[in-house]
């Protein structure tokens, strides 16, 4: 087994990269495509694994551009999202594909997380500054959860789709 299909490496490698991501932001963004970059040096078809991780990332890159267009989240940015969170998101793919998979294999396991760890994760990121929330915590909570027992399931169920037939 590649040491990028380990769970543990893919665990440690999205936390550290989401960590730079939030924390650093725009500053770090060379730091979180050098971690992106390691990602597919290591896999073993860049083409398969930028296929695969396109579909996923393009979804959370729209959904999030779509909760900044109706004002639940403020970036302060020129772009209607970051480029640190673009790349967050291709990192995501990978890990809902590798590290999170074990999740994925129950749609209501995975509907509960996203309903409560994703809201969770936005709201540590809110709190480090990489995010305003103008609606106010309760309401953009209650949104993300609404949005995310949606859409982590089907970002799995997509994942599941691209991944290549044994």
């Amino acid at each position: 087994m590649r040491l990028v299909d380990r769970f543990w490496f893919n665990a440690v490698w999205f936390q550290a990269t989401w960590f730079c991501c939030v924390l650093g932001r725009e500053a770090w963004v060379p730091v979180a495509l050098l971690s992106v970059a390691l990602h597919f040096f290591l896999v073993e078809s860049v083409p398969a694994e930028f296929r695969r991780l396109l579909p996923v990332a393009l979804t959370g890159i729209a959904v999030d551009v779509m909760l900044t267009v109706l004002g639940v989240f403020d970036f302060s940015v020129a772009t209607l999202v970051p480029l640190w969170l673009i790349i967050l998101w291709w990192v995501f793919a990978a890990a809902v594909y590798r590290s999170f998979a074990k999740i994925g294999q129950s749609l209501w396991l995975a509907a509960v997380l996203g309903g409560i760890a994703v809201p969770f994760n936005y709201m540590v990121g809110a709190g480090l500054g990489a995010v305003s929330l103008p609606y106010g915590n309760t309401v953009t909570v209650a949104i993300l959860v609404a949005v995310w027992a949606v859409l982590l399931p089907l970002l799995y169920r997509i994942s599941q789709r691209m991944a290549p037939a044994l």
